[in-house]
């Protein structure tokens, strides 16, 4: 069994799924982090249109305005992992991978990890799908295989959020938000990668506690 060793380098967030749409977000990371092929801003997990689908959603490299999203690329070295208990311990007993090479992300999972924790290994006999990265403001570009569907490429990124108003918040220059709020957010986009995965896949738990990670590969 081929693997190659990666590097935990970014904790993303942390949801519980029991029903409808459930997400967790972190913009505004330090200098060192934001605009990084490693700086997860969002992670979204919901039901399909399928129901007896979940859907898998990392969002990365926030931020970015129009004229800078044509430009902006997966990291070869940087793994994307959505992390899934089905038993309530706070430790994986799941993953799904996505790992860009050659102009084409791939899907690993969701499967037993060999390791948990900070860090992870790829086995390659784990390998679902592939599917080009859809290029800036081309048609979405999508693959299906073993019941899994996978995108990945630029889209819009769809935190809401008045930073603006946050602050006067704290600064105690305000009561409470604007209806309807200043969307600071507004008009830049991110790299999203979703993956849609069959329940009959990921246990029968009826809650699933789900993180995001980004890994850096050390081989």
């Amino acid at each position: 069994m081929k693997k190659r060793k990666v590097l935990l380098t970014v904790l993303a967030a942390v949801v519980a799924v029991s029903g409808g749409i459930i997400y967790a977000a972190d913009h505004l990371d330090a200098p060192a982090v934001s605009n990084q092929p490693t700086d997860i801003t969002d992670v979204y997990v919901f039901r399909g249109e399928n129901t007896n689908n979940l859907v898998f959603v990392a969002n990365t490299q926030g931020l970015l305005s129009p004229s800078a999203t044509g430009a902006a690329k997966f990291d070869e070295k940087t793994l994307v992992e959505f992390n899934i208990d089905n038993n309530g311990d706070n430790v994986e007993d799941l993953v799904i991978q996505a790992i860009v090479k050659n102009g084409k992300m791939k899907i690993y999972g969701p499967y037993k990890p060999a390791a948990t924790g900070t860090r992870s290994v790829i086995a390659e006999t784990a390998f679902t799908v592939q599917t080009d990265v859809t290029p800036y403001g081309q048609a979405a570009i999508m693959a299906e295989q073993k019941g899994v569907k996978v995108f990945a490429g630029p889209r819009d990124d769809p935190f809401f959020f008045d930073l603006t108003q946050y602050q006067k918040i704290l600064g105690g220059e305000a009561s409470g938000f604007n209806k309807p709020g200043n969307d600071t957010f507004k008009g830049t986009n991110v790299l999203s990668i979703v993956v849609e995965v069959p329940k009959s896949q990921l246990g029968n738990a009826s809650t699933l506690n789900v993180w995001a990670e980004s890994k850096k590969a050390i081989n």
